[in-house]
Order: structure tokens, then C-alpha cells, then sequence
């Protein structure tokens, strides 16, 4: 079966989610026997034409050029390039800058959609772009042949506004066989000295909550910023809370690295409040860490009661001055983990698109026959 995934930067990853997400399911299909194509921008620093065993096409990407356009540019791109590969399934991650070329998706090919967030809702966005996205949600929505939500709730909402079935995949997770305690040293950090937060600088991520709430709490211990500072956001959260114990150590993508900072945290704040299950959150759970969650319906689904939750600056203040006892904050961490053996290992989520890919293509062929 070929396989082709595109609506990502590229692997391997040096970037966030989706990519970490591509990275790992290209590679698990790829040792099940798959032949796999995934579509990295030009603007990837890996230039090889082949990742363990999974083929790279390097599709011409204008962000650099034009901005945030240069994204539809490339979707586009790379949809032009698939027309033409005869692809048996074709996943799309995210619908944001691909949806909007549906004429384009290869007919002969499964067009499946992994429909990600809700991305109208993030605080970033103005009214018009707003509207647009809710557009493109319908327009995915409207002409995949099948979606898949990687959260519960998104399930429940695509299948509630769209009327139509939606496949439920959750991402995955590794679980750590061992730290680097001493990667702690190159920020003077100490083990259970520390909070910590990882995620890209958007507002929608509560990272200035956070971060008021810590100031608040009048907490002797510091706070370890996680992710690119580059972008407006991340420099003007830099420019405005210049506390000694306020750490922005920049964006890290060796993954040995990122598991220490989390492991040996005292706290792992997760502030996102859009979109479903989160990578980042099924890792900080796989990493054992002490979790505090911002309080929405997507968190709750994955955390349930293994977890102390905000939805307030107040809120982070009280939590970080009511602090749970060790004994409770070792039974969640050890409750956590279970789930990520039990539910969210990447083996089996491998297991599930495997199964998907599979059924998609033999229900490709019966309605073939039915037609013919």
C-alpha cells in the first residue's frame, strides 16, 4: 500500500506536533511494510531524499517570501505533486491551508483528514480569519472521505455540526527508559526545584496566566519556559516579565533533553486550551511529571482526576500555594502512566491508522465494484 502524509513542515522533526506525530506513524508504517511518502517543506533543514526507510519529497515552500500565505502555497504544492503519485491513501494533517484546495486532492486516492483543533477558537486569530477557518473546518469536513479526530470532544463536535462519522485516533506516546540528570545543570536547575511549561508562544497556551499566577504565589521556586520566544507573542512576553527566576530557554527538539526537564519538574504546567489531545501532554504524562492543566473539556478527557487544574491567574496563585501532598502527586504520576501504556503507546496508535488504512481501501474497492 503507498501512503502519502502531507500538512506538516517534514520530518524529522524540528518543529512541534504534527511533525512529531508524522515522524513517528511514517516510521511505524514504513516496519509494517508500508511504502511511505511524507511532504517536507524546502524550507527543512534535512535535505536527503529518504528518513529510515520513508521517502521524502521536497515540495517549494514561500513562507519566508510571503509569510503566512506561503503555507497555502505549499499545501498547494504538494497537492499538485500527489496528483500524480497514485497514492492508495492519502493523510492530510490539519485542514487550515490544505482544505481550500479540495478541487485539487487526488480523486482516485482515500483522502483522509485528521482534523486537529478547533483552530477558529485560538485568541491569535481576528474576526475575519476567524470566519475563514470555520469555512475551511466545513469545507474539510464536507469533502474528505474520512476524518479523524484525535480527541473524544472533537469527535463528538464534528459528528454533532456535520453530520457524519468520524474515526477517534488519539496521538501516541514513548514511554522514557532513562533521564539525563545532569542536562539539569546547564540551567542551574536542581531535581523538584523548578516549574515548568512547554509550548509554543500563542496566547491561547495560558502562558502569561501562568506566569502571573507564579508571580502571584510569591513561589521561591523558578519557572522554565519551553519553546520558540521568537514570534510576537514570545518577545513580548520577554519584554514584559523580566523576573531573574523567569527562564525562556528556547525551543529544544532532542527529545532526551526535553524528557529530563519534565521528569525531574516539581510542576508541568499544560495551558493549552484549544484543540484535542495534545502531544505534549501525553509525553509530560509518560515522563511521570506532576501535572496542572488548564481546565477545558480536552484536558479533562485525557487527565480525568490525575491532575490539579486552573482556569484563572487566581487560580495558578492558589494551586502553587496548596500544593498536593507527595504521596497523591506519586499516584497520579503512576496513575498517568498506566493510561499511556494502556491507551496511548505509539505502537498502537500505528496499530489503529494501520487498521483504518486497510478498512478505507477495501470499502474503496467494493463501492469500485459496485459502480462498475
Amino acid at each position: 500500500m503507498k501512503i502519502g502524509i502531507l500538512g506538516t513542515r517534514g520530518i524529522p522533526n524540528a518543529y512541534g506536533g504534527f511533525e512529531q506525530f508524522a515522524q513517528y506513524l511514517a516510521l511505524g508504517l514504513h516496519q509494517k511494510g508500508f511504502d511511505v511518502y511524507v511532504y517536507n517543506s524546502s524550507l527543512h533543514p534535512y535535505r536527503d531524499k529518504e528518513w529510515n526507510g520513508v521517502h521524502i519529497i521536497h515540495c517549494s515552500d514561500w513562507e519566508k517570501m510571503i509569510g503566512t500565505a506561503g503555507q497555502f502555497v505549499y499545501d498547494y504544492n504538494c497537492f499538485r505533486d500527489a496528483a500524480g503519485r497514485k497514492f492508495d491513501i492519502l493523510l492530510q494533517l490539519g485542514y487550515t491551508s490544505s482544505s481550500i484546495w479540495h478541487r485539487w486532492w487526488p480523486r482516485d486516492t482515500v483522502n483522509i483528514i485528521n482534523m486537529d483543533g478547533l483552530e477558529w477558537r485560538r485568541d491569535k486569530y481576528g474576526p475575519m480569519t476567524r470566519k475563514f477557518l470555520l469555512r475551511a473546518e466545513k469545507w474539510a469536513a464536507r469533502h474528505a472521505d474520512i476524518l479523524v479526530a484525535d480527541s473524544l470532544s472533537i469527535q463528538d463536535y464534528l459528528q454533532e455540526k456535520y453530520q457524519r462519522s468520524c474515526v477517534y485516533i488519539p496521538y501516541g506516546a514513548e514511554m522514557p527508559q532513562h533521564y539525563e540528570k545532569e542536562q539539569l545543570s546547564r540551567w542551574g536547575l536542581k531535581e523538584d526545584g523548578y516549574f515548568l511549561l512547554m509550548a509554543r508562544m500563542e496566547p491561547e497556551n495560558s502562558i502569561e496566566m501562568v506566569i502571573r499566577g507564579w508571580l502571584s504565589s510569591g513561589s521561591d521556586k523558578p519557572l522554565v519556559l519551553v519553546g520558540n520566544p521568537g514570534n510576537s507573542f514570545g518577545l513580548y512576553l520577554q519584554k514584559t516579565y523580566r523576573k531573574e527566576k523567569l527562564q525562556f530557554i528556547g525551543a529544544i527538539y532532542r527529545q532526551e533533553v526535553v524528557n529530563t526537564l519534565r521528569h525531574y519538574s516539581s510542576l508541568y504546567f499544560h495551558g493549552h486550551s484549544v484543540g484535542g489531545t495534545n502531544p505534549s501532554l501525553l509525553e509530560a504524562m509518560a515522563c511521570r511529571c506532576a501535572i496542572v492543566a488548564h481546565d477545558n473539556s480536552f484536558n479533562r478527557a485525557i487527565l480525568g482526576k490525575e491532575a490539579l487544574y486552573f482556569h484563572s491567574e487566581q487560580g495558578v496563585a492558589d494551586l502553587l500555594q496548596d500544593l498536593p501532598d507527595r504521596e497523591m502527586a506519586d499516584e497520579w504520576k503512576q496513575l498517568n502512566a498506566e493510561k499511556i501504556r494502556d491507551q496511548y503507546t505509539w505502537g498502537k496508535i500505528v496499530e489503529r491508522y494501520q487498521e483504518l488504512f486497510i478498512e478505507s481501501i477495501s470499502g474503496r474497492k467494493s463501492e469500485l465494484k459496485s459502480a462498475g
